[in-house]
């Protein structure tokens, strides 16, 4: 993959193309035959209650270049096993199709394809920067995708799509909202690219909710093995305002740490900045590689759509881990994918209970969404529940339910809950009144 405006990997919690909701590159439709490298079934699964199981599929690109999400389909064939060895879900047992998309447009769409010929009932917990490859085999098949990574804006767009996070919108505005109060000069790195395009009305929405100048634009090649030139022009960017502390914001996803790395080196011509980003960019092995309380995130700000991995909200989610795929080192409890895969069965299982001993087909399931279920996480995000048109509809995300943020700071080297923090952000906040005032369209 190469070019400007075919490369992403986006930022996101790990970057990568967020379609606009106005203008996506057509993807590439292909079959996904049931051999093709990467796709896979968890083994051994059987049906429930004398029924066939309920088949679904979770994809994410594994083994590239760019943007991985390996722990998305292993906590998924982990959650399966944990189901099917206490009973299934009102008897039915689960079965995982997994499909890795490889960052590919003609792959996600295979993926899709597959989805459709196994008949599936969702995609569930699932990563791909390529709606446009994937969107209409499932809508052609009438498969709900549930808890999508939320890295394309079509996520928040489709009928057929019931998000469980506020993606990478949520994520910026609450960053910047963070920022506004701290921050002098605020500079943004991000991908030369459509997805890095979209980066910053999000950030400036946030910022301007805050009171604040928007960020400094600063470009930087995706795919790029070093940055100096890109953190030399930042620094001195964020450095100009000598009354307040300047700031930084990388937002290159998987290109983060290689942008730290030249970021480090160019820092010490310059004064003290502040870091800000979001969870995928960076999480506590980052912080702990880069020399944790001395390292460069000290101080900074991150957001994410959840509570930290510390947090006792997730001993449930930790526990199928342990039980299911201890030693497995794909699956990260403090991964955002693997939180958000996680969160996704939480749905789907919430959607079986409701439909107990009816079918499980895709349309029933779909149905059950549509028909205002109300799902409970265990407060990990708000109670998550679909209509057809959310407050965020007017700019372009009428299925985002949940806009929550989570602002998090790197004390001592450790990634906590921030109290209170900048802007009168602590905890959690919802960016819904901050996003409708974003300049998206």
């Amino acid at each position: 993959m190469t070019g400007r405006r075919r490369s992403i990997s986006t930022f996101l919690p790990s970057s990568s193309r967020p379609g606009r909701a106005t203008a996506l590159t057509a993807g590439a439709v292909a079959l996904c035959a049931s051999l093709t490298a990467g796709c896979g079934v968890i083994p051994g699964a059987t049906g429930g209650a004398g029924d066939d199981p309920v088949k679904v599929m979770t994809w994410a690109p594994q083994d590239t270049s760019a943007t991985n999400k390996p722990g998305m389909p292993a906590m998924a064939l982990a959650y399966a096993k944990w189901i099917n060895a206490h009973g299934g879900i009102d008897g039915h047992k689960l079965q995982v199709l997994t499909c890795n998309d490889h960052n590919d447009s003609v792959d996600a769409a295979k993926c899709a394809r597959r989805a459709a010929d196994e008949n599936v009932v969702a995609v569930v917990g699932s990563y791909s920067q390529f709606t446009d490859s994937y969107s209409a085999p499932l809508e052609g098949a009438g498969i709900p995708y549930i808890g999508g990574y939320g890295v394309t804006n079509d996520e928040f767009t489709g009928q057929m799509s019931y998000p469980v996070n506020g993606g990478q919108p949520a994520l910026l505005a609450g960053l910047g909202k963070a920022l506004a109060a701290t921050c002098g000069n605020i500079s943004l790195v991000r991908p030369d690219s459509i997805a890095g395009d979209e980066l910053p009305p999000l950030l400036d929405s946030g910022l301007k909710a805050g009171g604040h100048a928007t960020a400094g634009d600063q470009l930087a090649e995706e795919d790029a093995t070093e940055y100096s030139g890109q953190a030399d022009t930042a620094l001195r960017y964020a450095t100009k305002d000598l009354v307040k502390k300047g700031c930084v914001v990388p937002a290159l996803g998987d290109r983060t740490d290689t942008f730290m790395d030249s970021f480090r080196r160019a820092r010490a011509s310059f004064p003290a900045v502040r870091l800000g980003t979001v969870l995928g960019s960076v999480d506590q092995t980052v912080i702990n590689a880069t020399g944790g309380a001395a390292g460069p995130y000290e101080g900074a700000y991150i957001t994410g759509w959840y509570p930290p991995a510390s947090d006792s909200r997730w001993d449930p989610m930790k526990k199928v881990i342990d039980e299911e795929a201890f030693g497995d080192n794909r699956i990260d409890p403090a991964d955002a994918g693997v939180q958000t895969t996680w969160i996704a069965y939480t749905v789907l299982k919430a959607v079986l209970e409701k439909i107990g001993d009816g079918p499980v087909t895709a349309d029933s399931v779909r149905q059950t969404l549509d028909d205002g279920l109300r799902v409970s996480t265990g407060g990990l995000t708000p109670p998550l529940q679909w209509t057809y048109s959310s407050k965020l509809a007017a700019v372009g995300f009428p299925r985002m339910v949940n806009a929550d943020v989570s602002l998090q700071v790197v004390q001592d080297g450790k990634l906590v809950a921030a109290r209170r923090a900048a802007g009168g952000l602590g905890g959690t906040a919802d960016m819904t009144q901050t996003l409708e005032n974003a300049d998206v369209q």
